[in-house]
């Protein structure tokens, strides 16, 4: 690994602390260097704050003028939120800037290099680029199709049963794989729930885990409205609820919800919730991640709609039987095999006595 690698990797790792908590902005990691020396490091922490770039030259100060810059992903060259980057590393007088991912977004792509470029300033690009890349896997999909990365997550026994035949699901796995299940809630936007999940289970849907773990923001795709009005979404105030209807849905029905001021009665266009709908809505909201938790009919929708982009399963050493216990996918199935949903595993791993496989549609790696 040469020391252009060196110092990416280092800028890559401090990213990697960020992910999940950024969005919608993407996960960008900085290191700047003077005379073999490293002289300033940055990332950017959230939305809204200085991004990467800024905070290693804040922290290199007059040290920067003639060093060279590690950044994870393409400098800004337009006004956000913030101020260009790619103006304060011309302003900073660095003599070369090196680049890992080039960013999708079209207020940057290229643009960013190419001012540099216009400055007299040497670039480097595509240095780790796929280490770069993998660091920014939702704002690269959200940038390209304006709908959230769809995390599908469940959890079964080693015969693929969710339950038991008379429905007992508490708990299939253990408190490992619970856990590291927490961890997908931490860095999502919005976790995603079926009606028939919160009359069923009643759940919290929040974030449990050591420390300070984000809660997303809560949905539930209720065509009919029969969410109750007494269930922990709506009861509990810990993180915004969405509850998401079909067309003709009464404002009599949604009266009863206005009282909470953390829940939302969102009804889209058609008499029945769509799938497409539902994500198109959400990437209009910024909503750039969204974990599907709910059970075997919302699985199946989000699977037949062709909107799963990434599957989180976790495997316990337990046969549980039954022609009539559920299973993690439902609905009529495909009918036939040349119609399946073909997976490309990932990583295989043992979390506790479970094991963890992540796959994602083939061609989509």
């Amino acid at each position: 690994m040469n020391s252009d690698q060196q110092y990416m990797k280092l800028a890559i790792e401090m990213a990697k602390t960020t992910v999940g908590q950024t969005s919608p902005n993407p996960a960008v990691g900085s290191v700047i260097v003077k005379n073999n020396e490293v002289v300033g490091l940055g990332v950017h922490v959230k939305a809204g704050d200085p991004h990467a770039e800024i905070n290693a030259l804040q922290m290199a100060g007059d040290k920067a003028t003639g060093g060279t810059i590690y950044v994870t992903l393409e400098p800004c060259s337009h006004y956000g939120k913030t101020p260009p980057c790619a103006q304060a590393i011309i302003d900073a007088k660095l003599k070369r800037v090196v680049i890992g991912s080039d960013d999708p977004n079209p207020k940057v792509s290229g643009r960013g290099i190419k001012m540099l470029e216009n400055a007299g300033i040497e670039v480097e690009t595509n240095v780790l680029k796929a280490e770069a890349d993998q660091l920014n896997t939702i704002f690269f999909h959200y940038m390209k199709t304006k709908t959230p990365y769809v995390f599908l997550k469940t959890a079964m026994s080693l015969d693929g049963k969710i339950a038991t035949s008379t429905g007992e699901s508490q708990w299939i796995t253990g408190e490992a794989a619970r856990k590291d299940g927490h961890k997908y809630r931490h860095r999502s936007d919005a976790i995603l729930v079926g009606v028939q999940t919160v009359i069923k289970d009643n759940p919290k849907l929040t974030t449990r885990l050591e420390g300070d773990g984000e809660n997303p923001i809560r949905i539930v795709l209720d065509t009919q409205l029969r969410t109750p009005i007494n269930s922990e979404l709506i009861q509990n105030d810990e993180a915004p609820t969405w509850v998401i209807t079909g067309s003709r849905i009464s404002p009599a029905q949604i009266q009863a919800f206005r009282a909470k001021e953390h829940v939302e009665i969102i009804s889209l266009s058609s008499p029945a919730v769509d799938i497409p709908e539902v994500l198109r809505y959400l990437g209009e909201q910024e909503i750039t991640s969204l974990l599907v938790e709910g059970g075997g009919t919302i699985a199946d929708a989000f699977v037949r709609a062709g909107k799963v982009d990434e599957l989180i399963t976790y495997i316990a050493p337990k046969l549980l039987g039954g022609k009539d216990a559920l299973t993690p996918v439902e609905g009529t199935g495909f009918q036939q095999l040349k119609d399946s949903l073909e997976l490309e595993v990932l990583a295989t791993e043992m979390v506790g006595e479970d094991i963890k496989v992540t796959a994602v549609p083939k061609g989509r790696s």
